[in-house]
């Protein structure tokens, strides 16, 4: 995001992440910026005199095999209220990173209306962090002139490679297949699902910031908002795509699911996004193949960062 704001011609931005990670230097070195800021001086940095315009809220520890809440508690949750009061105090607009994780196993649909919120049961403490933000916001009387929660649903596309086990399954499998020729798949232990036939809504990084740009100078009515394409896409769909953008021939093994996983394994997501639509966002979402061959020619094929 912040690279594609540079390119837009905002220049006076100020980066807060946790800096000590090398593995994220690439990410970061060439963008222009005014400071940046370690995780861990946030709240005193927002307590001297600054100038900010809006704030973009995207960081949080996204590790769903992280089983200590308190972890989640203390660089989700927390960081996002400190946050929330500064845009409040200082009336500035806000947009900050949900997710489609919050929704668990999808019980009560993958609708993003208000009032649903409080019955969701995410499937892990990272999913659990992320609903209690989300419930939270939309309890609160005072709130920033414009605030946005995106429910992110899998994001996949250039400048991952820090992400590790986190990191897309469309990474994953590039790296599988350039080293193995071939691929792995988690095997389906849900009767309604074949191998292969778990499904996900998977969403072009490109698109997210696209929708992001948009909100920022769009404006709508503030609220939590669905960010995926809205069509749901098997892992052998997703499988073909890849293997046919790198032109290699398709050889899949099936694998079980971890089992420290397996019980909180989503088998199914999809975004309902009605809500965005109706909000004015008429720009079609890349399709899978679209978004899967631009980012392996355009990017993980060389290495390259977005």
């Amino acid at each position: 995001m912040a690279t594609f704001l540079n390119r837009h011609g905002y220049v006076n931005l100020i980066l807060v992440d946790d800096f000590t990670c090398e593995r994220k230097t690439e990410n970061f070195l060439h963008i222009k910026s005014l400071a940046i800021i370690e995780r861990n001086d946030l709240e005193s940095f927002l307590q001297e005199e600054n100038k900010i315009a809006l704030v973009l809220h995207f960081g949080a520890r996204t590790d769903t095999t992280e089983m200590d809440y308190s972890v989640h508690e203390k660089l989700n949750v927390m960081p996002s209220k400190i946050l929330w009061a500064y845009c409040t105090k200082h009336q500035i607009p806000l947009i900050y990173a949900s997710s489609a994780a919050t929704y668990g196993n999808g019980e009560f649909g993958y609708t993003d209306n208000h009032e649903g919120i409080e019955k969701l049961k995410p499937l892990n403490p990272y999913g659990i962090s992320k609903n209690e933000f989300d419930k939270f916001v939309i309890q609160q009387d005072l709130t920033p002139p414009h605030w946005y929660g995106l429910k992110f649903f899998n994001v996949y596309g250039p400048n991952e490679y820090h992400k590790g086990r986190m990191a897309s399954v469309i990474l994953h499998a590039f790296q599988q297949i350039k080293e193995k020729g071939s691929l792995k798949l988690f095997r389906s232990h849900h009767p309604d699902y074949s191998d292969g036939g778990q499904m996900r809504d998977f969403i072009y990084v490109k698109d997210v910031i696209a929708v992001t740009y948009w909100l920022m100078h769009q404006l709508p009515a503030s609220g939590i908002y669905n960010l995926g394409t809205g069509k749901a896409t098997t892992f052998l769909q997703l499988a073909e795509a890849i293997f046919s953008s790198m032109n290699v021939e398709t050889k899949i093994k099936f694998i079980d699911t971890p089992l420290d996983i397996r019980e909180k394994y989503q088998y199914f997501t999809e975004a309902d996004m009605t809500k965005l639509k109706e909000a004015g966002y008429t720009k079609n979402f890349y399709s899978i193949e679209e978004g899967v061959s631009g980012y392996l020619k355009g990017y993980l094929n060389e290495h390259l960062y977005f």
